[in-house]
């Protein structure tokens, strides 16, 4: 059989970059013992496939927070930092293997190999998708690669996860000694853009409790009921995915899963899934009994690494446990809200001890709200813009009345939102604002800290008519112009200016 020149080429470069591969592992042994640091290790690895080392770091924090938990694997089989599946129905870890001439052992507990496999990976699906050395230097050009190399059940899954690692390169990364400045991608969907985004609040969401999405578990992972009238509900279990949110909900659509929760609770900002409605049984808690008796509520990270227990996250699902008391009459709590490790027979330890349950049940009582709020709408006086920027009131997404918008430029022509912070301390800057495909794919959002102007890039195209939280941020006391939006991108579309909350933390 005579093989195409370009799959020939493709073939070539593999086994070259596998070749790269194994002599970088061919060491001595006195050195062979040593892992590089985390940041030789990603620059070596994006070097020898050549893929683009930021994306490779987004992909790997928004998978794991760049924690390989001791060679553990997740919740659906995923290894290392770079989370290398290998489960009955995905093997990843087995390709990566193939591709690199890695051992699969030294892959699961090997950093530094493991996130060779991992560029590995990403650069086949990149070759499988025609990515030439031109497209491949365009870091939006990799969105349908990255999408692929999180195996989703679904398109909109995929959607799902290929926009959390981008959004990671809009938002920077700072974390074990690995550093990715806030960069404007314009990340190219390709037939992802016709998915549901899962992340914006419209489309079809939850039956049970409006602010989630509804994305159905794999009927072969939990039991149809008539609940409360067959069992009654009195218990709320909280647990910990093991693993990523998007990676989550792919698991539980998985027939071979054989588990389930009712929720799921995004890290970043608190975006909540419904997978299983709460009359039927949730395969979550390993005991039949708390099964039919409780709602399980799964919450994105590790138990091993508390970065991933944000505040969003806190309020977000002890917004959701108060409505399921409410509704169902459960006393608010610790014998009534408790922990997947407080099951009868559990084996499992979640949410582990960085858990705080004195936060998250403060939240969930109705305290803990925040010492000071302040909402900024684009219609407001602290508001302020030059001439050149639109007001609309077209998206039915928007934050009152209307919001403003204007094409992006290579020009200063930001808008400003004056905030009147009562003391110098750490806030949390959420922005609202109507997605639209023809939104502008990375709005800069500046925010004036104490240490000086930091930018946060946001894709308006998606995500849209919730708040969507930029982080926290040192801010000193006083008024002043605090966050603005900028037109200063080479993102397409127009850059929105909705409305703005600062809450002290």
């Amino acid at each position: 059989m005579t093989l195409p020149f370009a799959r020939l080429t493709a073939l070539i470069a593999s086994a070259l970059a596998a070749l790269v591969a194994l002599a970088a592992f061919a060491v001595q042994p006195a050195t062979a013992a040593k892992e590089l640091p985390l940041p030789a290790a990603f620059a070596r690895a994006a070097a020898a496939h050549d893929v683009p080392r930021d994306l490779l770091v987004a992909i790997a924090y928004a998978e794991t927070h760049l924690d390989a938990h001791e060679g553990k694997p997740s919740a659906n089989g995923g290894y290392g930092v770079m989370h290398l599946v290998s489960n009955p129905s995905t093997h990843v870890l087995e390709k990566a293997a193939e591709l690199t001439g890695l051992p699969v052992e030294k892959l699961r507990a090997d950093t530094e190999a493991n996130i060779m496999g991992g560029a590995a990976v990403l650069r086949a699906h990149a070759d499988e998708l025609g990515l030439d050395e031109a497209a491949r230097k365009d870091v939006g050009r990799w969105y349908q690669a990255v999408a692929a190399y999180g195996n989703a059940s679904s398109p909109e899954v995929a959607r799902l996860y290929a926009d959390a690692a981008y959004e990671q390169l809009g938002l920077g990364i700072d974390a074990r000694g690995v550093t990715v400045k806030p960069q404007e991608v314009t990340a190219d969907r390709g037939d992802y853009a016709k998915a549901r985004d899962l992340s914006a609040q419209v489309g079809v969401l939850s039956a049970d409790y409006s602010p989630a999405a509804w994305v159905p578990a794999s009927s072969s992972n939990y039991t149809a009921s008539s609940r409360p009238s067959s069992y009654a509900i009195d218990r709320v279990v909280i647990h910990v995915t093991q693993g990523s949110y998007a990676g989550s909900i792919s698991w539980f659509q998985n027939a071979s899963a054989q588990v389930s929760a009712h929720y799921v609770v995004k890290s970043s900002n608190g975006e909540i899934t419904q997978m299983v409605r709460e009359k039927d049984v949730a395969w979550h808690a390993g005991n039949w009994t708390y099964n039919t008796r409780s709602i399980g509520i799964e919450h994105e990270g590790y138990i091993s690494d508390a970065s991933w227990f944000t505040d969003a996250m806190y309020r977000a699902s002890a917004a959701l446990t108060r409505a399921i008391c409410d509704k169902y009459g459960i006393p608010k709590d610790r014998a009534h809200i408790i922990g997947h490790n407080e099951v009868p027979g559990a084996t499992h330890t979640d949410p582990g001890s960085y858990w705080n349950w004195n936060t998250y049940m403060n939240y969930v009582t109705g305290g803990g709200t925040p010492s000071w709020s302040a909402t900024i709408d684009n219609a407001s006086a602290q508001f302020t813009a030059s001439s050149n920027w639109g007001t609309s009131s077209y998206s039915s997404q928007r934050y009152g009345a209307d919001y403003r918008f204007v094409d992006p430029v290579a020009a200063s022509d930001p808008a400003w939102y004056q905030a009147s912070i009562p003391s110098a301390g750490t806030y949390r800057v959420e922005v609202w604002y109507p997605s639209d495909p023809g939104y502008n794919s990375s709005a800069p959002y500046i925010v004036a800290t104490s240490s000086g102007n930091q930018t946060v890039f946001v894709d308006q195209r998606s995500g849209g008519g919730t708040w969507h939280s930029l982080g926290t941020f040192s801010l000193n006391a006083g008024t002043f112009n605090a966050v603005g939006v900028s037109r200063w991108t080479s993102g397409t579309g127009y850059v929105i200016a909705d409305a703005v909350r600062i809450s002290r933390v």
